[in-house]
């Protein structure tokens, strides 16, 4: 079965506009990648400061090359000389599962 990553962005009230405006223009960099499954962020809704990004993999080795491929490339601002942005995430984790169980609507 597939495999999920849950990346926990710390991000302050003040830059919570900032971080949904870059993922939105994002440009579906995920979407095209082997193995990419599902994305969600995740906005929270009360008691923390942190968003969820939850993405679905069909195996970790799929996930891995998005990370060394098309996710380190976005995350490199187009080089040296371009303008770097101050990141919104004040911090982040890195949660691993794999899928042991899931379940769908049923189709009436």
């Amino acid at each position: 079965m597939s495999i999920v990553k849950i990346n926990v962005l710390t991000v302050p009230e003040e830059q919570r506009e900032v971080l949904e405006k870059r993922f939105a223009s994002r440009a579906g960099t995920v979407e095209n990648s082997d193995g990419f499954e599902w994305f969600e962020l995740l906005r929270p809704v009360e008691g923390t400061d942190q968003y969820l990004v939850y993405t679905r993999w069909r195996s970790e080795e799929d996930f891995q090359a998005w990370m060394e491929g098309p996710m380190k490339a976005a995350h490199q601002r187009g080089g040296e000389d371009a303008p770097q942005q101050k990141p919104a995430a004040a911090g982040s984790t890195l949660w691993s599962f794999e899928v042991v169980q899931q379940a769908a609507p049923k189709q009436g």
